[in-house]
């Protein structure tokens, strides 16, 4: 592969990353209530987090255990449960956050401690979410052997649209480190975005709180009923 072609690819991983990071989500939920509540680095490091179970996930493609997944219907659900109830859980603790941050100007926890507990909450959130596991059962397995995969078909809303419009070859190093060179922008740039608006606006860091706590609960709630449902079809 030329220089040409490999810049080529990495950018086009840039965009699939970016792709797959932006829509609004239970990731982004627990990057947003970092980011209003306790700043840059939180959410940044919140990010890390769900970007590090994604690196889990592609290690476990190289050894085989993701394949392997394919084929276990019963763990797939109950990891779906888990992660749902994790978002029920941690959905209370954002809307705690918020009716704190309403009713006080408290700097809250040690900048530290609220940065490891970020890392660790999307960490863990982030190995059962059902949508990054069903990612790397399917696309992201075929990432890593050669072939083609259509990046903009796995936009929300406008995928099904946008089918075709960027074809590229899979299989090459430099898309899987545009891929999560993408992601790093994401999570660089989105909590970024939201403290500078929350400097402007009093009102937006427990709003913001509050949002991502009903976006968790709701994804919550339905990651739940969606495991018992395939659990007691089995």
């Amino acid at each position: 592969m030329s220089v040409a072609t490999a810049a080529g690819t990495f950018g086009v991983g840039v965009v699939f990353g970016l792709a797959l990071a932006a829509p609004p989500g239970p990731m982004n939920a627990v990057i947003a209530e970092e980011s209003v509540l306790r700043g840059w680095v939180a959410g940044f490091t919140a990010g890390l987090g769900a970007m590090t179970a994604d690196l889990v996930f592609f290690a476990l493609s190289l050894a085989g255990v993701v394949a392997f997944l394919q084929g276990a219907e019963t763990v797939r659900a109950a990891m779906v449960g888990v992660g749902g109830l994790l978002m029920l859980y941690f959905a209370v603790g954002a809307a705690r956050d918020a009716r704190a941050d309403f009713l006080s100007d408290d700097a809250g926890p040690d900048a530290d401690d609220a940065d490891a507990r970020g890392f660790t909450k999307a960490f863990v959130l982030a190995l059962t979410n059902p949508y990054q596991i069903i990612f790397w059962l399917t696309v992201g397995v075929g990432l890593l052997e050669p072939g083609t995969v259509d990046v903009l078909s796995y936009l929300p809303a406008v995928g099904e649209g946008l089918a075709g419009a960027l074809v590229v070859r899979t299989g090459s190093p430099a898309l899987l480190a545009g891929l999560f060179g993408g992601i790093v922008v994401w999570i660089t740039g989105f909590p970024a975005t939201l403290v500078s608006v929350g400097r402007r606006v009093d009102a937006f860091a427990p709003a913001a709180a509050v949002a991502s706590a009903l976006v968790l609960a709701g994804f919550g709630l339905t990651f739940c009923w969606t495991a018992a449902r395939t659990l007691a079809g089995l």
